[in-house]
């Protein structure tokens, strides 16, 4: 994929005029929505979500390009930092106006949406397009739930981005978040599937809220067993 010289288009950074009307559609899939509050669920529950940081699920990013608002709602993403009240990001988000660029932008693939992959670099931008060259995330995701396929992109040197191979566990390190990203099967919100999990640095999966709360449980019942193991009944 090349994209079109960079001196064809001037990107400024301008917040969302109040009259502009958001794209209201709904998404393409069901399971969209719980996939990526899945992904941030587990961020927050283990304290990997500062207070200053910010998570778009669906959400406007914009920016604009030669003059014209451009706004793109990825499924799910991350910026490290804002640098406003948050009451003023509430709408959308306009990175260096607002706070640090998003570090991570993610894409679940539906049967209806090929943007995903757009690099089309007049107005509208494609999506490809705007995350590579005018966003410059440096960490582009790209997930199809049916099949459990995970593609990973990172900008390389020329400011382009190259399809990264994952690791042996085909789980894709994301630097800035120092975790591991990777697709595990099993069911959750009754739904049985291919979800998008956090691997630590040392291999352990973050855990949902649910997950830890069996964990827990089963903590107390292996001391509760080894308490009257030794003689001793334990408080109810």
């Amino acid at each position: 994929m090349v994209a079109a010289p960079q001196s064809s288009w001037v990107v400024t950074w301008e917040k969302l005029p109040d009259d502009f009307i958001l794209d209201d559609e709904p998404v393409d899939n069901i399971n969209q929505p719980a996939i990526a509050a899945a992904l941030t669920e587990s961020l927050e529950l283990n304290g990997l979500l500062p207070t200053q940081s910010l998570v778009m699920t669906n959400y406007g990013l914009c920016s604009t390009v030669n003059g014209k608002t451009v706004v793109k709602a990825p499924d799910w993403g991350y910026v490290p930092q804002i640098r406003v009240p948050r009451k003023e990001v509430t709408r959308s988000y306009t990175p260096q106006l607002q706070g640090d660029f998003p570090v991570v932008v993610m894409e679940f693939l539906s049967d209806t949406e090929g943007g995903e992959y757009s690099i089309k670099p007049t107005y509208p931008p494609g999506k490809w397009f705007f995350y590579e060259q005018v966003l410059r995330v440096p960490n582009y995701i790209i997930f199809e739930p049916d099949s459990g396929l995970l593609e990973a992109y990172a900008l390389n040197d020329a400011g382009q981005y190259k399809l990264r191979s994952p690791d042996t566990q085909q789980r894709f390190w994301i630097d800035e978040l120092g975790l591991d990203l990777g697709v595990w099967q099993g069911t959750r919100e009754n739904h049985t599937g291919y979800w998008l999990r956090w691997w630590d640095a040392h291999g352990d999966m973050l855990p949902w809220g649910k997950e830890r709360a069996e964990q827990e449980h089963q903590r107390a019942e292996r001391l509760a067993a080894q308490l009257r193991a030794a003689g001793i009944e334990p408080e109810e």
